[in-house]
């Protein structure tokens, strides 16, 4: 199974594939999609729309992933939030793949072990779960976690 895991922002979206056999996970690649603040909006959502449907089509995933939504105190950024994650899951329908949410608690679970983790914990296992990988950056980072955090609850979908 090829997990897409996605780390939606518009400042900087993460992604992150991974194959998942048997119980064993392998890195395949991951990067970062960054849009210019000075930017219209609607160029910046068309760019990470383009950006992630580049990805699908490249590493074909079976399955993707991401971080459910968190209410930020500010409800600027919530909704600038918003819209980064209806670019990328746009792009996701559009290719037919349906994108599995879970919590940032679950995912930090999954990866280390507790949800209380910090991401320099999360950052930590990433390169115990998958040795060697160049990660691009903490946004990739942040997507591969998701990725993996799928990857192991998988059997329960």
């Amino acid at each position: 199974m090829i997990v897409l895991g996605l780390d939606p922002s518009l400042t900087c979206t993460g992604w992150g594939v991974i194959r998942k056999t048997g119980s064993r996970l392998s890195h395949i690649a991951n990067g970062q999609v960054p849009t210019g603040s000075k930017e219209e909006m609607s160029f910046r959502l068309a760019a990470l729309q383009h950006a992630v449907a580049e990805v699908i089509r490249t590493y074909r995933p079976d399955v993707a992933a991401a971080e459910e939504v968190f209410v930020n105190k500010n409800p600027q950024s919530t909704l600038k939030l918003a819209h980064a994650r209806g670019a990328v899951l746009a792009a996701c329908g559009a290719a037919g793949l349906a994108v599995h949410e879970h919590s940032a608690k679950v995912v930090k679970k999954s990866v280390v072990g507790t949800g209380g983790a910090d991401k320099n914990q999360v950052q930590a296992m990433l390169k115990v779960l998958l040795p060697g990988a160049p990660i691009a950056g903490s946004d990739a980072a942040d997507a591969l976690a998701v990725a993996i955090a799928h990857a192991h609850l998988a059997r329960t979908f």
